[in-house]
C-alpha cells in the first residue's frame, strides 16, 4: 500500500489517499465505486487492465484506507482529489476508467481538469440531471442489511429479481455470501460507515449535464443491458450528450464486465486508442 498525502483545498481539509499500482503500459487511472476499497474482490487489478497498462487504483475520501475528514464530501472534491493524486505521481494526463459512482467521479475530472484525461471510459454511470440519476443508493441504509442486500442483487440484475432467488436459491445464497463478505471489509474501522454515507451524500449531488457537450476527449460509454442502478436509457442519454462518444451495450447487468467476456477487451482495446 501507498499513500499520498494531498493539501487541503478551500473548505476541503488535507487527505491522505490510500493507491496501489500495478502493470507495464500507458498509464491507466481506475476511479472505483460506491463503497470501493482496494482490498474488496473484483477491483482493479483483478481485470486484465494490469496486462495493457499502468493502472493506478486508489480508496476515495472516506474510504477503505484513505483518511476519512469528519466535513460534508462532495463530487468537485473527489474529481480534484484524482487530479492532485495525478499531480502526486507526477502523470501529465491518463486513461481514466470510472466505473458505476467512480463513473460519476470521472465525468467531473473530465470537466473540471480535461487536459488530465486522454481517454475516458465511463461504465454502468449515469449523468444526473437531465440526463437521469442512478438508482438512489442512500435509500437502502434505511433497510435492514438482508433486505438491502437483496435488493441491492435484482439491482444489480434485473433478472435476479425473487422469482429468479426462489428457482435457483444455491447461486442467490453464493452470490449472496459473496456480497455479505465483500461489506465486512474494513466494516469495523473507524469511520468507516461515516465514510460510506457521506460519499452517498455528494453521489445524491451528482449532475454534469450541463456540462457534458463541452468534452471532446474520446469517450466510451458502456453499460449492462439489465442494469437496474444505471439503466440503459441513462447510458443512452449520456453517450448522446458527449460529442463523438461511443455507445456499446453488454450482456449483464451492473457488473456486466463479469458477465460478457466481451466487455474487458472492447474496454481496453478503447482505452488503447
Amino acid at each position: 500500500m501507498l499513500v499520498a498525502s494531498l493539501p487541503g483545498r478551500g473548505s476541503s481539509p488535507p487527505v491522505d489517499l490510500c493507491y496501489e499500482l500495478q502493470g507495464h503500459g500507458p498509464p491507466l487511472l481506475w476511479i472505483s465505486g460506491s463503497n470501493g476499497d482496494l482490498r474488496r474482490p473484483f477491483g482493479p487489478f483483478d481485470s486484465p487492465a494490469p496486462d495493457r497498462f499502468t493502472v493506478l487504483g486508489y480508496d476515495q475520501r472516506g474510504l477503505g484506507r484513505s483518511s476519512k475528514p469528519e466535513v460534508p464530501y462532495t463530487m468537485a472534491d473527489y474529481a480534484d482529489d484524482a487530479a492532485a493524486l495525478l499531480d502526486h505521481l507526477r502523470w501529465d494526463g491518463a486513461r481514466v476508467i470510472g466505473v458505476s459512482f467512480g463513473g460519476m467521479v470521472a465525468q467531473q475530472l473530465a470537466v473540471r481538469h480535461p487536459a488530465r484525461v486522454e481517454r475516458l471510459a465511463l461504465c454502468c454511470t449515469s449523468s444526473g440531471g437531465a440526463g437521469g440519476s442512478s438508482y438512489p443508493l442512500h435509500e437502502l441504509a434505511e433497510l435492514d442489511p438482508d433486505t438491502a442486500r437483496w435488493r441491492r442483487l435484482e439491482l444489480a440484475d434485473v433478472r435476479r429479481d425473487a422469482a429468479w432467488r426462489q428457482a435457483n436459491p444455491a447461486a442467490a445464497a453464493e452470490i449472496g455470501a459473496q456480497m455479505k463478505a465483500a461489506e465486512a471489509v474494513g466494516a469495523d474501522e473507524a469511520g468507516h460507515a461515516e465514510g460510506a454515507r457521506r460519499q452517498l451524500e455528494a453521489r445524491r449531488g451528482h449532475d454534469t449535464w450541463d456540462q457534458l457537450p463541452s468534452l471532446s476527449v474520446p469517450t466510451l460509454v458502456a453499460g449492462g443491458r439489465y442494469d437496474g442502478i444505471a439503466p440503459p436509457a441513462n447510458l443512452e442519454r449520456l453517450a448522446g450528450r458527449i460529442p463523438g462518444a461511443e455507445l456499446r451495450f453488454f450482456e449483464g447487468g451492473h457488473l456486466f464486465f463479469l458477465q460478457d467476456r466481451q466487455a474487458w477487451p472492447a474496454i481496453l482495446d478503447f482505452l488503447a486508442g
